[in-house]
């Protein structure tokens, strides 16, 4: 290995990261743990003599969870920034492990889509006969007043669509090195994510039919309502680059935290399009006759 590496690893200099030993996995798995047991206990209704658990079991995990991940990324970010430990050699890993759990959130969205499809094109399934009394074979089933897709739905699409030129604009600002217009770029694409999830609570508090209404209701909240809360996540994640790149975080060479958010907000639009298309326009097409 070449002697004139000077990344600012500990002891010898080479191009790796050895990470320090940590507590906050251990922590992590025991978070978890204790709002998987709260939501268990709250779905059961467990009690201990008079006590209910309820919700407070899962509050107290969504905290410890939170707490765990503020923590954790705090460390990530003080090695990005202070200790410069993530050179190009370890950021090749830190795209990897983004690459693979984007992935996995492309078949989390399958599973939904697998839903809405197996429901939409075989409404009318013999061996199913409560789907078929509730749809009578058709989709969307009678009973059910769809949202127009060319009205709000469009509106949202377009508002995702710049947002995710934003985010674009935002990343070759900062691979010219760029700061003003990259903390610009940032800021609109976060402006525009909230803009997107305030329409998204008003669409669905005028939504003509409620979660438990049937298969349509259930497929169509499921996936819109999920695509919303990575929304959401996303918007925080590009907020938090925001307040990063204030302080000057990223530079040219060093911008990975930013390269994650904007890989998983193009992720997002993406997933965005396909529902559109196949929900909102190509679901809500009345008179169309299911497959038996």
């Amino acid at each position: 290995m070449s002697a004139n590496i000077e990344y600012g690893t500990t002891g010898k200099p080479h191009p790796y990261h050895i990470v320090r030993p940590s507590i906050w996995p251990l922590c992590s798995a025991f978070a978890g743990m204790l709002l998987a047991l709260g939501a268990i206990f709250y779905m059961h209704d467990v009690k201990i003599g008079e006590f209910s658990f309820g919700l407070k079991g899962v509050y107290l995990g969504i905290f410890a969870v939170a707490a765990c991940m503020f923590f954790w990324w705090k460390d990530i970010i003080y090695e990005a920034v202070k200790e410069k430990v993530h050179t190009p050699i370890a950021q090749i890993g830190l795209r990897y492990g983004m690459a693979l759990f984007i992935a996995s959130e492309v078949m989390f969205f399958v599973a939904f889509f697998w839903a809405f499809f197996d429901a939409s094109l075989f409404a009318g399934q013999e061996n199913m006969p409560a789907r078929v009394e509730y749809t009578g074979g058709h989709w969307p089933p009678p009973q059910i007043e769809t949202i127009p897709a060319f009205e709000l739905p469009f509106m949202m699409t377009l508002i995702l669509l710049l947002s995710g030129c934003t985010v674009t604009w935002a990343h070759h600002a900062i691979m010219e090195g760029d700061q003003e217009s990259f903390i610009k770029g940032l800021g609109l694409s976060v402006l525009l994510g909230f803009i997107f999830l305030c329409f998204q609570v008003f669409e669905y508090t005028h939504a003509a039919f409620g979660f438990t209404e049937g298969i349509y209701s259930s497929t169509f909240y499921m996936a819109t309502g999920f695509h919303g809360f990575h929304v959401f996540v996303g918007t925080v994640f590009l907020g938090i680059c925001w307040m990063r790149a204030k302080k000057k975080h990223f530079t040219k060479e060093s911008h990975f935290g930013f390269e994650a958010a904007a890989w998983y907000w193009h992720f997002v639009d993406v997933v965005w399009l396909f529902l559109f298309i196949a929900i909102y326009w190509w679901g809500s097409l009345g008179g169309t006759v299911a497959s038996h």
